[in-house]
C-alpha cells in the first residue's frame, strides 16, 4: 500500500517567492525548476504543484489537490466550496492583508458606489465586483481586465476594482480610492473530503502550525540580558514582552538572566533604556518560529 501523501498547491506568480520563503522559515525547503510546475520539497509526505492563485480554489474543490494556498479573494471570486482552515497573513511585499479597492481618476465626479449607476468598471474580479454592486443596488457593466487595469481609466472604463497593498501604484497613476470592496489575506484551503481524512487533516494542521509560527516570528526578535537582582524591577518596567519574560538565576545568585521576545522595530529605542536600567550583556538574536 503506497504511503499517504498530501497534494499541496503552491501559488504561482506574485505570491510564489514569498510562499517559498515562508516554507523555508517554517522548516521545508521547496525547489522550483526553471520550467517545472512540480516543485521538489524535502518532505516525502507532501507532493507540491505550482498553480495560479486565481485557479487554486477550483482545483482544491475538485479534489485534484488536497489543499492549497491562495487568497480569500479568489475563493470568493470562484465561489469554490472549500474549507478555509487558516488565515496566513502575508503578501508579496510584506506581512499584511491586501485590499481590492474601487478607484477612479482623481478628477472623476464619482464619489460613492451609487455614482457607478450605468458606468463601466474594469477588473480581474468580475464576480466579486458584481456582488459588491448588488449590495448597493447599482447596475453597472463589469468588464474583465487581463491586467494593467490602472491604465484603462478614463478612456476604456469609468472606474476600476484593483488589488493594492500600499496604494502606491494607484497614486502613481493619479487614481483616487472611493471604497474598499474586499479586504483579503492569504488562506490555507482544503478539499472538504480530504479534510475529513484523519491523516491528511493532521498533516495539514501540522503544516499550518509551523507556517503560522514562521509568520509570527518574522517581525520579532529574541532578547537576552543579565541584570543584578536588585535592578530587575527597573529592567522589567522597561521591557515589553510577548508573555511574561523568562527570569532565571545565574551562578552568582545576585544576578539573573532575562529572556524575552519583542518586536524588532522597537529594539533601537529599547536598548539604550535597558542599558540605563543597568542591564548588561544584552544579546539580540533572530527567530525562525514562534508557536503560541
Amino acid at each position: 500500500m503506497p504511503e499517504p501523501r498530501l497534494k499541496l498547491g503552491i501559488p504561482k506568480g506574485s505570491l510564489e517567492h514569498a510562499t517559498i520563503e515562508l516554507f523555508s522559515r517554517a522548516g521545508w525547503k521547496i525547489t522550483v525548476g526553471p520550467r517545472s510546475y512540480v516543485p521538489a520539497i524535502d518532505d516525502p509526505e507532501i507532493e507540491c504543484l505550482l498553480v495560479r492563485a486565481q485557479e487554486m480554489a477550483r482545483y482544491v474543490q475538485s479534489g485534484a489537490l488536497d489543499a492549497g494556498i491562495t487568497g480569500h479573494d479568489w475563493v470568493v471570486e470562484t465561489g469554490a466550496e472549500v474549507a478555509e482552515l487558516a488565515e496566513l497573513v502575508y503578501a508579496k511585499q510584506r506581512l499584511a492583508r491586501v485590499r481590492w479597492v474601487l478607484a477612479v481618476p482623481e478628477e472623476s465626479a464619482i464619489r460613492e458606489p451609487r455614482d457607478l449607476e450605468g458606468k463601466v468598471i474594469a477588473t480581474e474580479v468580475v464576480e466579486l465586483t458584481r456582488q459588491y454592486l448588488a449590495r448597493f443596488g447599482v447596475s453597472a457593466r463589469v468588464e474583465f481586465s487581463w491586467g494593467a487595469t490602472e491604465v484603462k481609466v478614463p478612456q476604456l472604463a469609468d472606474a476600476i476594482v484593483e488589488v493594492t497593498e500600499t496604494g502606491s501604484s494607484l497614486r502613481a497613476n493619479r487614481l483616487r480610492i472611493v471604497d474598499t470592496v474586499l479586504e483579503s489575506s492569504t488562506v490555507f484551503i482544503m478539499n472538504r473530503v480530504a479534510s475529513g481524512d484523519a491523516w491528511k487533516r493532521e498533516k495539514a494542521e501540522s503544516l499550518i502550525l509551523m507556517l503560522k509560527g514562521a509568520i509570527d516570528a518574522a517581525s520579532k526578535v529574541g532578547l537576552l540580558l543579565n541584570v543584578r537582582r536588585d535592578d530587575l524591577d527597573g529592567v522589567l518596567a522597561v521591557l515589553p514582552a510577548l508573555k511574561n519574560p523568562t527570569v532565571s538565576t545565574l551562578s552568582d545568585p545576585a544576578w539573573v538572566a532575562v529572556n524575552t521576545i519583542i518586536e524588532e522595530a522597537v529594539v533601537r529605542q529599547l536598548l539604550p533604556k535597558l542599558k540605563a536600567a543597568r542591564a548588561q550583556g544584552i544579546v539580540e538574536y533572530p527567530l525562525n518560529k514562534i508557536v503560541l
